[in-house]
C-alpha cells in the first residue's frame, strides 16, 4: 500500500489544475451556502476528503491551499500521510470513517481528529494509544442504521461524559452521515438539538461536523461547523 502511494506521489499539471477549480468549486458553494443562511463563511471549514484517491492529489490540494484532509480508513490515511510528509506538507488530518480499536494507533500516529467515536470501548483505546490531546467528535446514528456507526441519541450524553473524563480527549462536537432515506433539513434539525444538549455537558463541544457533497446547503443552514466534501474537491470516483 506505502509503495502504491509513493509511486503516484509524482504531480500532473492537467490534474493540479483540476484539482485546483474543484477546491475553488468546493469553497464557492460554502459561501453560497453561508450567504443563505446568514453566516460567513470563515464559520465552516472544509475537509477535502481524498477517499480512494492517491497521494499525489492530496499533495495537490494542499499545496493549494487546503489545510484540512479527511480519509475514511486507516490503510489510506497512514501512507498519505507519510508521502505528504516527505514532501514537507503537514495539513491537519480528519479521521472520518468507522474505527476499529486495534487501527486506533495507526491513525493517530497523523490524525488529530477522530469524527466517529461512537462507543466507550473506542473512546478507552484512544485514551489509551494517546500521547497528545486528540480532538474528537461524537457520531450519532440518528437513523437506527448500525451499518454506518453512531450512537444512538438517547446514548449521547452518557457517551460524552465519559469521554471528557479522559485526560487526552477533547470533546468537540457532534458528526452524523445523513439517512439515506432521510430528507437533510430533517437529519440536520435533529443534529443540532443533539449538539445543543451536548454543550450542557461538554460546554466547548461547539462543532457539528455535517454535510457533504449532496447535503451541504442543508447543513450548513442548520449550523455546521465543517462539512466533508470529497467528490465537490477530487471528482467522482
Amino acid at each position: 500500500m506505502t509503495s502504491t502511494y509513493r509511486a503516484s506521489s509524482r504531480t500532473d499539471p492537467d490534474r493540479e489544475r483540476e484539482l485546483a477549480a474543484g477546491l475553488e468549486r468546493a469553497r464557492g458553494q460554502i459561501a453560497e451556502a453561508c450567504a443563505a443562511a446568514g453566516r460567513s463563511p470563515a464559520d465552516v471549514r472544509l475537509i477535502a476528503v481524498g477517499k480512494t484517491f492517491p497521494a499525489a492529489d492530496a499533495a495537490s490540494v494542499v499545496r493549494a491551499g487546503q489545510t484540512d484532509l479527511g480519509e475514511n480508513k486507516a490503510q489510506e490515511l497512514a501512507p498519505k500521510a507519510e508521502a505528504l510528509r516527505e514532501q514537507g506538507l503537514e495539513p491537519t488530518w480528519h479521521f472520518i470513517g468507522q474505527l476499529q480499536r486495534n487501527k486506533v494507533r495507526q491513525v493517530l500516529a497523523s490524525a488529530s481528529w477522530i469524527h466517529s467515536v461512537d462507543r466507550t470501548s473506542l473512546v478507552d483505546a484512544i485514551a489509551r494509544a494517546a500521547e497528545r490531546p486528540v480532538n474528537v467528535c461524537l457520531q450519532v446514528d440518528l437513523g437506527a442504521d448500525p451499518g454506518r456507526g453512531g450512537v444512538s441519541p438517547d446514548d449521547l450524553l452518557p457517551l460524552a461524559e465519559h469521554a471528557a473524563a479522559q485526560e487526552n480527549l477533547r470533546v468537540r462536537g457532534v458528526m452524523t452521515v445523513a439517512p439515506l432515506d432521510w430528507d437533510a433539513d430533517r437529519a440536520f434539525t435533529l443534529l443540532a438539538e443533539l449538539s445543543g444538549k451536548l454543550r450542557s455537558v461538554v460546554p466547548g463541544a461547539t462543532e457539528i461536523s455535517a454535510g457533504m457533497s449532496q447535503d451541504l446547503s442543508s447543513a450548513v443552514a442548520h449550523g455546521a461547523t465543517m462539512v466533508r466534501l470529497g467528490r465537490t474537491v477530487f471528482g467522482a470516483r
